[in-house]
């Protein structure tokens, strides 16, 4: 699996924009991801930071397609319009 790299780039009042940096060898992809105030709080509220949580959307993406085929923007609450049982083991504590 690639090494995830999770930085915020830009919050605003009810969204927070970050950039996701998949590094796997001498290739690294980059990806900007949305995250809502209100998904954070409905789905990450067992992660430290909306930094962890996003870390763990990665890893959940990418137990299930190949790093290339993950969007290079999106908003995490797309995540469910792919994968139905996103929310249920997303929310889980994590460890």
């Amino acid at each position: 699996m690639p090494e995830i790299e999770v930085s915020r780039a830009d919050v605003e009042q009810f969204l927070s924009r970050f950039l996701v940096r998949l590094k796997e060898g001498d290739e690294v992809a980059s990806h900007v991801v949305m995250l809502s105030a209100a998904d954070y709080e409905r789905l990450g509220s067992n992660y430290r930071s909306p930094e962890e949580f996003v870390q763990a959307c990665f890893e959940f993406l990418l137990a299930r397609e190949p790093q290339d085929q993950i969007l290079g923007t999106f908003d995490i609450s797309q995540i469910s319009g792919y994968y139905p049982e996103f929310e249920a083991e997303i929310d889980k504590p994590a460890d």
